[in-house]
């Protein structure tokens, strides 16, 4: 089987190891000339941070991040509040990561490249798809370097603007609100503790004001920023001038602006996420609201999803990737817009992150079934001990691209070349388990 991947931003590149780790032949291809340096998409969730485990990228992840900073609270000048966007809570044995963790989408790209790398897999820029066919047994794919090839399989991770998704004339639908506009960048800002965010309020409109979130790695802030009127004006003295204006001059100076852009809310989702052979992923699929921190963590969760089933190859296996992913696209778009709603309409709230931004409540089953750990839910974690008396972590033992199969103080042996015979009490009662119950683990960690 092969696979080609257009768009190598964190979906594509989750997707790529998915496969590769498989030993799923794999191109991955992105019409950039240059990898792209910035924090976009800056925000992991605790889910993600699972699926990196997973991946092997967890480490590497965590050192060059850092956690959500605490944020200072200023209105007209005057320091009101700190707050963090949600506070931190401990690790609990079914939930080893339970908070977020804050890297520049640039940092998290470039790790996941290193590991697709690990497999003799590298991205290969200025490389775009401008066309392709399909029959029911092959995807045949025009390059920009005028190559022609032929896959099994075709995935377009690449974004919001997707040719892949537009060359299979898939209806992206959903609004784009030209009434509210952002700057949005990276910047460095001599006056300001790098320790610590900031939101400098206007004193006769609180929530209009500017952003600084301290990125890891360096000095630089992630900024967001109103712009009013038509002025698109993306310079460093242009994001000066709105800084004097609402933390007030001589706060702060900035310098080495390495990105900005002018953001409007954007919010589709696809009316299909695959047209036979061909699979869309990520923001080619939806596009959110930066409020909630959901875009990038969602094309990653697509990733982990599609990439064992096109592994598997049945098409009872592959049915239900749009089933299970649009369906939870569709559940995140309705949570970044109810607080994108909140910060328009003014609703301190929608500074704040709650508990259904984490994706650790995603499931997959039926949602009128409310009985515990039902086939679909996420597989916690649990602790466990060896047969030599060392301690594990179940999490240890579902890594890797199989399945796994739990046994509860089985009376019998088992032929499942994954399965985990278990006694301790503790995973008994976080899965809700009796003894020679059985329950099977999918590739991607959920209850099959």
């Amino acid at each position: 089987m092969n696979v080609l991947i257009a768009g190598a931003g964190p979906t594509g590149l989750t997707l790529g190891i998915e496969l590769a780790r498989r030993g799923i032949a794999v191109r991955v291809i992105d019409k950039a000339t240059e990898f792209f340096n910035g924090s976009r998409g800056d925000g992991l969730q605790p889910r993600t941070l699972e699926v990196f485990e997973d991946l092997g990228v967890l480490d590497e992840v965590l050192q060059q991040g850092r956690p959500v900073p605490l944020m200072k609270i200023y209105v007209g000048g005057r320091l009101v509040d700190e707050r963090r966007m949600a506070d931190p809570v401990e690790p609990t044995p079914d939930i080893p990561y339970p908070n977020g963790h804050m890297l520049s989408q640039s940092r998290t790209e470039k790790i996941l490249r290193d590991k697709l790398a690990e497999y003799g897999v590298d991205v290969e820029l200025a490389t775009a798809i401008v066309g392709f066919t399909q029959t029911a047994d092959a995807v045949t794919a025009e390059l920009s370097t005028g190559e022609t090839l032929a896959v099994d399989y075709l995935v377009g991770a690449d974004g919001g603007r997707s040719f892949v998704r537009k060359h299979l004339g898939v209806p992206f639908e959903g609004t784009t609100d030209e009434s509210i506009r952002m700057l949005l960048g990276d910047v460095a800002a001599d006056g300001l503790d790098h320790e610590v965010g900031y939101w400098f309020g206007a004193a006769d409109n609180p929530m209009s004001g500017i952003a600084m979130t301290p990125l890891s790695g360096g000095d630089q802030f992630q900024f967001g920023a109103p712009l009013d009127g038509e002025d698109a004006d993306t310079s460093l003295e242009a994001l000066q001038e709105l800084v004097d204006k609402f933390a007030g001059p001589g706060t702060a100076k900035l310098r080495d602006l390495t990105w900005s852009t002018v953001w409007r809310p954007n919010v589709r989702l696809a009316a299909k996420f695959r047209v036979g052979r061909v699979f869309i992923a990520g923001d080619a699929a939806h596009v959110h609201p930066p409020t909630g921190g959901q875009g990038l963590n969602t094309g990653v969760q697509d990733a982990y999803n599609l990439g064992w089933k096109l592994a598997d190859g049945r098409k009872e296996i592959l049915a239900t990737y749009e089933t299970e992913r649009r369906t939870n696209a569709a559940r995140v778009l309705g949570i970044s817009q109810d607080l994108m709603q909140k910060h328009v309409d003014g609703d301190e709230s929608a500074l704040e992150r709650g508990e259904n931004t984490r994706q650790l409540d995603i499931t997959y089953r039926d949602p009128a079934d409310a009985r515990p750990l039902v086939s679909g839910d996420r597989a916690p974690d649990a602790p466990l001990t060896d047969a030599e008396g060392n301690k594990v972590r179940l999490f240890e033992l579902l890594r890797g691209p199989h399945e796994t199969l739990l046994r509860f103080a089985p009376a019998t042996a088992s032929p499942h070349p994954h399965a985990v015979d278990i006694t301790s009490p503790e995973a008994f009662a976080i899965y809700h388990a009796q003894p020679g119950d059985e329950i099977l683990i999918r590739p991607d960690g959920y209850l099959a």
